[in-house]
């Protein structure tokens, strides 16, 4: 799923937490690294090299704080990828580390296991089988078999940017009519034979676009606006109303785009001196005192997604759709990154704090956007629906994260 962002944020994402007492934490932790984790480790496969680690970069002293049990031995040389470098850490340095609700992002690295990357395949096993541990079970076991480094720009800053996007849950019609007049379109069968293909502006007014979009729509929308925030999210659910009566809900995800930049309405209402509210509750107020100038705005992003129809079942419904990984996306536990920075199926120690949501959790490196580039950038899935469209199209705050890699 490639998607833009939605940047300004919301009613705080939930963020469920286990409380345990130090004394029973330490002993848990003692006991599972010595036994549990190693019977684990005694019949998996090893883990694959990790990639090369140039020693150039310096390692940083890790704060002074409580050292967490198990995490002893020296620390390896520091990593590097494409648009980022990684310096390694101890466990402690990891925000909130001893009181997450693991289980929940459990769920999301074992739909990682559906198409596990290297190194992460060999403990795919594993996981598994510590699906039903306890929160401290979990816990030992990360701390004895991967090594947290913490992501950094080239310039060594720890800080980046957190926004979040969600899957819109959008009412739709089978035929144009009765307010229904704004097309969900599956790609033309001439899209790859036009790079890039026709602007938003274009498609919406040329004869020539719209007769290679002639038959073409899943369904049809009654809000321009709400098309767009489909389009900038990438895939939504619909609730069709199908010509017997009867109401579908279905999945469109997303198909390809007309190959034109995405350009931010929002922004464009900020350079014009029109608004000081870019969020969406903002744009919407403005579009609502200038119903006028809804197609001028909307033409200032030339850019234009196609979708595709999925049926959803009750089992797809508990889930996002599928990342730029390759599986389901799970709601608070998934994010878009810059796969220069992070690679796809990389469990990350996502922690941002600001004025509306306080996040300290393990999350799963498994989508990407075009907006999300950067060493320490990542798009957070809040879910569907009103409110976790609320949370996306609000959040933006700091922002730090550390990888967390097979030892």
């Amino acid at each position: 799923m490639v998607h833009q962002t939605m940047a300004t944020s919301s009613t705080s994402a939930s963020s469920a937490s286990s409380k345990i007492s130090p004394m029973k934490l330490t002993l848990l932790r003692a006991v599972w690294t010595a036994l549990i984790v190693g019977t684990l480790a005694a019949c998996s496969t090893p883990p694959a090299p990790a990639p090369s680690r140039p020693g150039a970069i310096g390692v940083r002293p890790p704060p002074a704080s409580t050292p967490v049990p198990g995490d002893t031995g020296p620390l390896p040389a520091p990593m590097a990828q494409a648009k980022s470098r990684w310096v390694p850490v101890r466990w402690a340095e990891l925000p909130g580390f001893a009181d997450d609700a693991l289980h929940e992002a459990w769920n999301a690295w074992i739909k990682s296991c559906e198409r596990p990357v290297a190194p992460f395949a060999a403990l795919c096993g594993e996981v598994r089988q510590l699906s039903i541990a306890t929160p401290e079970e979990q816990r030992a076991w990360l701390v004895a078999r991967l090594q947290p480094y913490r992501i950094e720009s080239g310039d060594g800053n720890p800080e980046g940017l957190l926004t979040a996007y969600y899957e819109p849950l959008l009412d739709a019609a089978r035929q144009p009519g009765n307010g229904y007049t704004v097309p969900v379109y599956r790609p033309p069968a001439t899209l790859g034979a036009r790079k890039p293909w026709y602007t938003r502006q274009q498609i919406e007014t040329l004869p020539e676009a719209q007769a290679a979009l002639a038959g073409r729509a899943i369904a049809w929308l009654r809000d321009p606006v709400e098309a767009m925030v489909l389009h900038i999210q990438g895939s939504g659910r619909l609730r069709i109303a199908e010509p017997d009566g009867t109401t579908t809900l279905v999945r469109v995800a997303y198909a390809g785009t007309n190959d034109h930049p995405y350009q931010s309405v929002g922004r464009w209402l900020l350079d014009q001196g029109y608004t000081r509210d870019a969020t969406w509750p903002g744009i919407r107020a403005w579009l609502a005192a200038n119903p006028q100038r809804t197609n001028e705005l909307m033409w200032t992003n030339p850019r234009y997604v196609f979708f595709r129809e999925e049926a959803l079942t009750p089992l797809d419904a508990e889930f996002g759709p599928r990342g730029a990984q390759g599986v389901p996306l799970t709601p608070g536990r998934s994010i878009a990154v810059d796969r220069q920075s992070i690679p796809y199926g990389t469990p990350v120690w996502l922690a941002s704090s600001g004025p509306l949501v306080q996040l300290n959790r393990l999350v799963m490196a498994q989508d990407t956007g075009s907006a999300i580039l950067g060493a320490v950038r990542a798009d957070f899935f809040t879910g569907w629906g009103p409110e976790a469209g609320d949370t996306a199209g609000r959040l933006k705050q700091n922002l730090r994260l550390w990888a967390l890699w097979p030892k």
